[in-house]
């Protein structure tokens, strides 16, 4: 039985601490089934389901009633099957997303103009980017009135260090419509900048949006 499997030889507990792909096809088949049958381990009946068909290859064409006629597979741990095979088709036949680059300010203020200049508030907004400088997230760090106090880089750098992110643009918008840059929007780019300077991710931006206007920080030689 499985609970005579020391407790750091389970399936379970060895995906959890070595990863997914330490284990065999008989063993993440036993955590997808979860419970064995009667006096068998789950580990013994996820081997006959295998046995049964074959591999991975004929499951994963194996109907419910064809699982079902396997001694322990009930309606329940046959769906469980085929959907966790399923899942791993789908993954499979997925494309890699396209994503959206940005060499420019240009392309910045391109992705993000149409929503941001409407804005009644001023949102701060960081777009992620990784070294393709292709946007893999993007994040609304603060709704309100810039403040260097309240923008802090331990928010906008907790998302890039979560996301891998090579560097980073921050946008915010000014709702007057004129982007002209404040004295508190300089202070707080340059605060960002040298953090980001120091824990290896860069600033490569700060654009500020106003209506169909647009001002990067970098272009006047601030970031």
């Amino acid at each position: 039985m499985i609970r005579d499997v020391p407790k750091e030889e389970r399936p379970r507990e060895r995906l959890i601490k070595e990863g997914a792909n330490k284990l065999s096809n008989q063993e993440l088949l036993s955590i997808v089934l979860r419970t064995g049958y009667k006096d068998e381990s789950v580990l013994s009946l996820a081997g006959r389901v295998l046995h049964k068909f074959q591999g991975l290859r004929m499951l994963k064409s194996a109907t419910v009633e064809e699982l079902q006629s396997v001694k322990g597979i009930g309606l329940t741990k046959a769906t469980q099957i085929i959907a966790a095979l399923e899942l791993g088709i789908r993954l499979a036949s997925e494309r890699p997303e396209e994503r959206y680059v940005i060499r420019s300010p240009q392309d910045g203020v391109k992705y993000v103009m149409d929503e941001m200049r409407y804005l009644s508030q001023e949102h701060f907004v960081c777009l992620y980017l990784n070294t393709k400088n292709q946007v893999i997230h993007r994040q609304t760090i603060f709704i309100g009135s810039l403040n260097a106090s309240i923008v802090h880089p331990r928010e906008v750098f907790r998302e890039a260090l979560r996301r891998s992110a090579a560097s980073l643009i921050c946008f915010h918008n000014h709702p007057s419509g004129d982007p002209s840059p404040s004295q508190e929007d300089i202070e707080v780019t340059k605060r960002l900048v040298e953090c980001g300077f120091l824990i290896g991710i860069e600033v490569l931006d700060h654009i500020i949006i106003g209506d169909q206007k647009f001002v990067s920080l970098k272009e006047k030689g601030i970031v």
